[in-house]
């Protein structure tokens, strides 16, 4: 089935930028007081907002997080991404090479993926196309922010397909009857990660843009 629009996700489908981000939050969260490693942060954290990791945080370092948590980190990922934020593999060929409508909908903020963008010379290929959490009530796993871009884009969201890496963002997209695709091309992917993204739902796992592209044209 043709698809009317492709949904990216930003972290690990757009940007490589899992490994900084979850590399970031680990140092924090150890300097904190809850000792964490990347594959921690890697496996309990990523795909979802925030506000929506933050009670699970709370809960095992047994008090509240810093209220300049957040800020520190967007800080930090910022003065580094110069040097250590690249595109997922792949991407930009892939958006140069399709015709479909697309679209960012995403746990990150907009400023976060604005740098990201901008690096990669994307901007205008996502202009008026970037949703964030913040705009939805509900983060992933809930449908919401999927269900919101594709209401914004006028597409109903049987004809969409989602670009996926986290448990999180699978499980959103199939909630929104979308067709999910699970990539795992990023520098985050652990063994076992498409069997975990397949568990929730995946209609297909693609481990480069060129098999997801293999995947749409079939």
């Amino acid at each position: 089935m043709p698809y009317d629009l492709i949904i990216f996700d930003y972290d690990g489908v757009v940007a490589d930028s899992e490994v900084l981000n979850s590399t970031v939050m680990a140092e924090q969260l150890t300097a904190i007081g809850l000792p964490t490693s990347l594959d921690d942060v890697l496996a309990a954290y990523t795909g979802k907002r925030w506000r929506d990791n933050r009670p699970a945080v709370e809960a095992a370092l047994g008090r509240l997080c810093p209220e300049d948590f957040h800020t520190t980190w967007f800080a930090t990922c910022r003065a580094r991404a110069p040097i250590h934020l690249k595109p997922v593999p792949g991407m930009i060929d892939f958006v140069a090479a399709r015709s479909e409508a697309r679209c960012i909908a995403s746990s990150s903020g907009p400023d976060w993926i604005g740098v990201g963008l901008d690096l990669f010379g994307l901007t205008d290929h996502f202009d008026g196309a970037v949703f964030t959490g913040l705009v939805v009530e509900r983060g992933k796993p809930h449908p919401d922010i999927f269900l919101h871009a594709a209401d914004s884009m006028g597409v109903d969201p049987a004809r969409v397909l989602v670009i996926e890496d986290s448990e999180a963002g699978v499980t959103a997209g199939v909630a929104a009857g979308m067709t999910v695709v699970g990539l795992t091309a990023g520098g985050h992917i652990r063994d076992g990660h498409a069997d975990r993204l397949v568990a929730r739902g995946a209609h297909h796992i693609a481990d480069s843009y060129a098999a997801v592209a293999a995947f749409m044209d079939r």
